[in-house]
């Protein structure tokens, strides 16, 4: 209920609202008589069509959401270094944002977004075609559209990226199938019912009927623009600030370019029954009438809007409790029962109801918990909390209470127990460990949602004219920020102590031991235990456990110890284990904190990755100029160097004396404004004898020049990059020391790469003075044979990578940095 609890200004919650505004109440009245359902289809975080979303909700009254086949776990970062899963959780966080400004809904699939794919064939191969598709069924019998809006083409048309079109084509397939009853069957065992959409449109973002590659069929166009009947700002402006939450995507100037006026839409039929009329719910009744028995109800709710008292909210309860009492008729549905909840939001705001349940912001499981419950309302009705419809602590039983007008307030504390197997707080998407392309999820029942359902939930329930109006309100924490501003979050269930590895990747020599350290941190208070490291076979460390005693909570304990590596080179996986009072605990504590975004804990597992590669470990020193955010200075220090962190202000021959090399971040020639003016000083540097490592950019029209010589990345994306990480690799110049010293790089250190080879390569360099190393090809295509330049430029040497590094390293590939390492030596 997302759209609804946003413009009735209850935010996420449906306990914390100020006083109504009526316009929102009777906008949402309309909404209540219009069943018409549309569902919004697309890839990634960032493909919706805001514009369209808040047209449909705000403007339409429609139950409208958006389905993103992924979380968008595969993409760039242009906030921080958080990737992978991490990016996900962030992402998935932006979407909620912005459907609270937009009024959608969200759903996701199981898929995982695994970066840039050029075909659905590819895409549909490693996301299992077969799960995800039953994923969207799922989604259709879930929700019910009357119409599904994709945001990109089916064959012979193309989205530009794999999962775009992948997108398209499961939003038909699943058309198909989620009517059928003996499509997914155990879909139907678990109590969803078939539900056949009427129609599948592509919202085309090209002009005209075609569509690309020759697509083409009945278009059906519509002027989306408008203005929002509550707050009067235009619908463009709206979708411009819930597009603007995509920030880790670099979308936030969106706010500045909102689209205002007439807004026409192409909408072309992809499955179903054309359009014939004017508008695109042609043919689906949208009224109650839908329903056996619902004309009443429409009659109701159509009375109720023309006699709706603005001025006095409580008197227009009377007709919507008679609403509520036809709708409790009706047999149990998908939109009945979304029906019903906002019919009982409406009431709630009518009334003046409002509840707040408060505990602490953690427990650890067997912790005691202190429930403090309080609720007010503006007219006299009784406060009863029968239950607590949570699988944690035992049931409330026999609290009353009477609610007398405005200034009363009652209030009432509780105590409970949190159970000792009470599952950590992680998202359930990131429970279990999935494939490549596809999370595993053992509760089918949570598949499409966007993220965990409270952790706990009393249900309240209020006495108004002889009916029971019950109303779920999660446990929730609440906090003042250095505004003044309240905020409130749901409550975590941690472990007793949380550890973590004082690095994500280890490199080891052969046969060499080098100290790791693990920092345990206590949650709560005397969290004695015993701390033990598991590794893999033919590693070894000692001591075999380890004591710790953090005391009071909140307090570390570092505990070292010596870690060997096989004789022989590889990689595997190191993990932590803590034994407290008989029980294990194997997990860390991370905190996503970013300002346009709740802070979101995860609780991974707490291992680290292995590698054992001959490298150079002396204590030379090189400096690191961050860009958009990866790990790759951390990656040389694992490789024995130590690191000067840069700015712009100290690429100076001068400054940069002593320095073995300088590495450039990811994109930080897209992103600082202090590298344009810088580069001079960096290539003087250069020409007396440094080595410089610059890292992959995209290309724009702004970009300051990548190199002492000519280099340019301009041009398609497929055509510049290499996304398939098993694609074969071609030296070049084999003789090269970057190939050689110290460590001879065959085709070997390319095996086990992830999610790709090299981005946005360069598509022109002045081959005079770039020498080419690699030549590196997707299957069937030609890409420019520039994944790695090196250029003399006087006495140094000036790289431009655009091989993946930022993604080999954290993932512990030990091809990736050996290659490193010669890159870093190539000044000896």
């Amino acid at each position: 209920m997302t759209g609804l609890m946003a413009c009735l200004g209850f935010g996420s919650s449906a306990a914390a609202a100020e006083s109504p505004d009526p316009k929102a109440v009777l906008q949402a009245l309309r909404a209540f008589a219009n069943t018409g359902t549309v569902l919004h289809v697309g890839a990634h975080p960032d493909d919706e069509n805001t514009e369209l979303i808040t047209w449909l909700s705000r403007g339409r009254g429609f139950r409208a959401a958006y389905l993103s086949l992924t979380r968008g776990d595969g993409g760039q970062n242009e906030l921080g270094k958080d990737f992978d899963e991490k990016l996900g959780v962030l992402r998935t966080q932006e979407l909620l944002a912005a459907r609270q400004l937009d009024g959608g809904r969200q759903f996701f699939t199981r898929a995982i977004d695994f970066g840039y794919s050029k075909s659905p064939e590819e895409t549909l191969r490693l996301w299992d075609r077969e799960q995800v598709l039953a994923d969207v069924v799922r989604i259709y019998r879930q929700f019910r559209p009357d119409v599904v809006v994709t945001r990109f083409p089916i064959p012979p048309g193309s989205g530009g990226h794999g999962h775009h079109t992948a997108s398209g084509i499961l939003a038909v397939e699943a058309f198909k199938l989620s009517g059928d009853p003996s499509a997914y069957p155990e879909q139907i065992q678990e109590g969803l019912t078939p539900w056949q959409p009427k129609r599948v449109l592509w919202n085309s973002f090209r002009i005209g009927s075609a569509g690309p590659g020759g697509l083409d069929g009945p278009v059906h166009r519509q002027d989306i623009g408008g203005t929002d009947p509550v707050t009067g700002e235009e619908f463009g402006a709206i979708a411009a600030r819930s597009r603007s939450m995509h920030k880790t995507q670099g979308l936030a100037g969106f706010i500045n370019r909102a689209r205002t006026g007439p807004n026409e839409q192409t909408f072309m039929l992809l499955a179903g029954e054309p359009v014939s009329g004017s508008d695109l719910m042609d043919g689906v009744d949208t009224t109650w009438a839908r329903y056996p028995g619902g004309e009443e109800i429409q009659r109701l709710a159509d009375a109720a809007i023309a006699s709706f008292n603005p001025t006095d909210l409580a008197t227009n309860v009377p007709a919507l409790l008679d609403i509520r009492k036809r709708l409790a008729a009706l047999p149990d549905d998908p939109v009945v029962a979304d029906k019903r909840e906002q019919l009982d939001l409406m009431l709630q705001s009518c009334l003046g109801i409002k509840v707040r349940t408060l505990a602490g912001p953690d427990y650890v499981p067997g912790d005691g918990i202190n429930v403090g419950l309080s609720a007010k309302s503006r007219v006299p009705v009784k406060w009863t909390v029968r239950t607590w419809d949570s699988p944690a602590p035992p049931p409330i039983s026999g609290f009353e209470g009477t609610l007398t007008g405005p200034s009363v307030n009652i209030q009432h504390d509780f105590l409970g127990t949190v159970p000792t197997g009470q599952a950590l707080t992680q998202p359930y998407w990131l429970r279990g460990e999935g494939s490549a392309g596809i999370a595993r999820v053992e509760n089918s029942a949570l598949i499409g949602r966007p993220e965990n359902p409270p952790t706990l939930v009393i249900r309240h329930y209020f006495e108004i004219q002889g009916q029971i109006l019950g109303m779920d309100d999660e446990v929730s924490y609440q906090w003042t920020d250095d505004s003044g501003a309240r905020h409130h979050q749901d409550i975590a269930i941690i472990a007793p102590v949380s550890l973590a590895f004082e690095s994500d990747v280890f490199l080891v020599a052969p046969g060499a031991s080098k100290p790791v350290t693990v920092e345990v941190t206590a949650a709560r208070p005397d969290q004695n235990g015993k701390l033990s490291l598991e590794v893999p076979a033919g590693w070894s460390v000692l001591p075999a456990a380890q004591d710790f005693k953090p005391g009071s909570s909140g307090n570390k304990t570092a505990l070292t110890f010596t870690l060997s590596a096989s004789a022989t080179a590889g990689a595997g996986k190191i993990s932590a284990t803590a034994d407290v009072g008989g029980r294990k605990w194997s997990n860390q504590r991370i905190e996503l904190r970013y300002e346009h975004l709740p802070v979101q804990l995860l609780q991974p597992p707490a291992t680290a990755r292995l590698v054992s590669i001959e490298a150079k470990a002396d204590s030379r020193l090189v400096g690191y100029l961050p860009g958009a955010g990866d790990s790759t200075a951390e990656a040389i220090r694992q490789l024995g160097y130590s690191v000067r962190t840069l700015t712009g202000a100290d690429l100076t021959p001068e400054k940069l004396a002593g320095l073995e090399a300088v590495v450039i971040g990811v994109r930080a020639f897209n992103e600082r404004d202090d590298l344009k003016d810088a580069l001079p000083g960096l290539f003087a540097w250069v020409e007396q004898g440094g080595t410089v490592i610059a890292q992959y950019n995209r290309p724009s029209n702004n970009l300051p020049p990548l190199g002492p010589y000519p280099l340019s990345i301009a041009g398609p994306a497929p055509a510049n990059r290499v996304t398939d990480e098993t694609a074969p690799v071609t030296f070049l110049a084999p003789d090269h020391p970057v190939l050689n010293t110290p460590n001879r790089i065959t085709a070997a250190d390319f095996e086990g790469w992830v999610q790709e080879r090299s981005t946005y390569q360069p598509s022109q360099w002045d081959v005079e003075h770039y020498q080419s190393i690699l030549a590196i090809s997707d299957p069937g295509e030609k890409q420019p044979d520039s994944s790695l330049l090196i250029a003399r430029h006087g006495k140094g040497h000036y790289v431009y990578a655009s091989l993946a590094f930022f993604r080999q390293l954290p993932a512990g590939v030990p091809g990736a940095y050996r290659l490193l390492a010669n890159l870093l030596s190539l000044g000896e």
